[in-house]
């Protein structure tokens, strides 16, 4: 079969790989799937473009809707010919944390055991953007694809846009009303910002804003229902229940940190690679909380699911839709979102 891989910054390179079989020792409890839609995460835009230090080569792509090909003697949840949603995450969904939906940190597997990235999610569990993917805990893992709901729309929901859910959606839980935050910027996780905006006004917030300089960013939060504002981020924008740090500065950061009200919580799906300086003496005595790690994708898509149904509209923020076939060509320099599709038959 074929296989993308991330060679360099700029390149990738279909190779050949021996095609995934369930002939292993746990293959009772797996799946062979055919990725149908994968979509670039942030991080992996950031690899292409040399902002993200992932050096390569390694199988590519983590996030996507596939079609189940072959079932383990075990599975009981899905059947073969399903389009389902795959978790970037490897997750046993047996474990401690698994058990607690903290599935992120499956026990049961090395730490940070992921698709498609590399050594940091561990070579062997290979890439999306293939003919065929091995889903090691099927029942655990897999969430099948509703019917009428593109594929194409949602090929982000097993990563980015579960991690953008995880920046609303239990704080609106709680705030049903709040008035919620989101700080962009060039160097930030950009998709991740603009869905966590489309899902808080999905989410019934009373008032969402999104901060920016970029004018497409800017027109896509508009579209997405959100209040818009220019430029670069202010110390303090206004109070709010809900903040996220989607800038990826030190400045966005402090902006979201500092706007976030009394009590109030801002999460930062940002990757730092040095420690920025925080408020912390104003966050304390505003009992402020501050979240950032990486999502537990595979609980949150379900929620995510919810506000889709409700009227959020994931397919605003892709900015291209891309045949497997052209995938060399078109990620040499790839916009911010673009998904990519395998013919569907």
């Amino acid at each position: 079969m074929r296989q993308l891989m991330f060679e360099e910054p700029g390149t990738v390179r279909w190779r050949n790989a021996e095609a995934p079989s369930l002939d292993g020792a746990d293959s009772h409890e797996a799946a062979i799937v055919r990725p149908i839609t994968v979509a670039l995460c942030d991080l992996d835009v950031g690899a292409l473009r040399g902002a993200d230090p992932l050096p390569g080569p390694y199988p590519f792509g983590h996030e996507g809707v596939a079609e189940v090909v072959e079932v383990g003697d075990a599975v009981t949840s899905i059947s073969v010919g399903d389009r389902v949603i795959v978790p970037f995450q490897i997750s046993c969904g047996d474990c401690q944390p698994c058990r607690r939906g903290r599935t992120g940190n499956c026990a049961a597997h090395p730490p940070m055991s992921t698709f498609g990235l590399g050594t940091m999610g561990g070579l062997q569990w290979g890439g999306l953007l293939a003919d065929l993917a091995l889903v090691p805990h099927a029942d655990a893992m897999l969430v099948p694809l509703p019917a009428g709901i593109d594929p194409i729309a949602v090929a982000s929901l097993g990563d980015n846009i579960a991690d953008a859910w995880r920046c609303v959606g239990p704080q609106l839980e709680d705030e049903p009303e709040g008035h919620v935050l989101v700080v962009g910027g060039d160097s930030g996780p950009n998709s991740i910002g603009l869905y966590a905006t489309g899902l808080a006004v999905a989410a019934g917030a009373q008032r969402v804003l999104y901060l920016d300089d970029n004018d497409d960013r800017l027109r896509i939060a508009a579209t997405l229902g959100a209040e818009t504002k220019s430029g670069p981020p202010p110390r303090k924008a206004g109070k709010f229940h809900v903040t996220v740090d989607a800038s990826g500065t030190e400045p966005g950061l402090r902006c979201a940190l500092e706007s976030t009200a009394f009590d109030g919580t801002c999460t930062s799906p940002s990757v730092y690679l040095t420690d920025p300086a925080i408020p912390m003496f104003s966050m304390y005595s505003r009992c402020c909380t501050l979240h950032t790690g990486r999502a537990h994708a595979r609980p949150a898509i379900p929620n995510a699911l919810e506000l889709i149904a409700a009227g959020f509209e994931p397919a605003l923020v892709t900015t291209d839709v891309i045949a497997f076939d052209d995938a060399e060509h078109a990620l040499a320099n790839p916009s911010m979102k673009p998904i990519l599709v395998q013919d569907q038959h």
